[in-house]
This record gives structure tokens, C-alpha cells and sequence, in this order.
């Protein structure tokens, strides 16, 4: 699973004195969200563990597969959905703190 860098918008004082619609449209308009960055993540995870699977049925059915190939998907597999599985914790975390606070 590759891993691209968040690109960080700075904050313009300007948009929040206009009410913070400019901030929030530039936000969705930006290519590379949190949200698209989630998915394609989690369309990686999803690919892997397809690959996974797909290795693991060759070898059960008898086809000329090397074990080791095998276990590196699978573990690959296992090693990318740990990763996406303690992003959505911490994001979980961070989205109850931000409940928490007091405005």
C-alpha cells in the first residue's frame, strides 16, 4: 500500500472573517482530501486482501505456487488492514475529542 503525503492548506484570517465558506469550498475542491486519501486507501487494503485470497486458493488447489509467495501476500494483507484499522481508531479518537471541547 502506498502512502502519499497530506498536502496542508495554511489558514487565510480572511476566509474566517467572511464566515469560513471560502476555507470549507477550497477544502472540498482540493484533489487530495482526508476522505479520497481513506478510500484509496482503503481500496488498496481491499485489493491486497483480494490478492491474498486469490494466492491462497492457488495453493490450496494444488497449482504450482511458491509458499513463500504465499505468506509474503498474505501477511502484506494482514500488515496493510492492522494499518488502516489504528488510522480509523485514531481518527475515531480525535473525532470524540473534538466533541469533548468546549467552545
Amino acid at each position: 500500500m502506498k502512502i502519499s503525503p497530506l498536502q496542508v492548506h495554511p489558514l487565510n484570517p480572511e476566509d474566517f472573517a467572511a464566515g469560513g465558506t471560502n476555507s470549507s469550498q477550497s477544502v472540498h475542491n482540493s484533489q487530495n482530501t482526508f476522505g479520497t486519501t481513506l478510500k484509496k486507501a482503503m481500496e488498496d487494503v481491499n485489493n491486497l486482501q483480494m490478492e491474498a485470497g486469490t494466492a491462497v486458493e492457488k495453493m490450496v488447489a494444488g497449482e504450482d505456487v511458491d509458499m513463500h509467495e504465499v505468506m509474503i501476500a498474505v501477511e502484506k494483507a494482514k500488515t496493510s488492514f492492522d494499518l488502516l484499522m489504528e488510522v480509523r481508531n485514531k481518527t475515531l479518537e480525535a473525532y470524540r475529542e473534538m466533541i469533548r471541547m468546549q467552545v
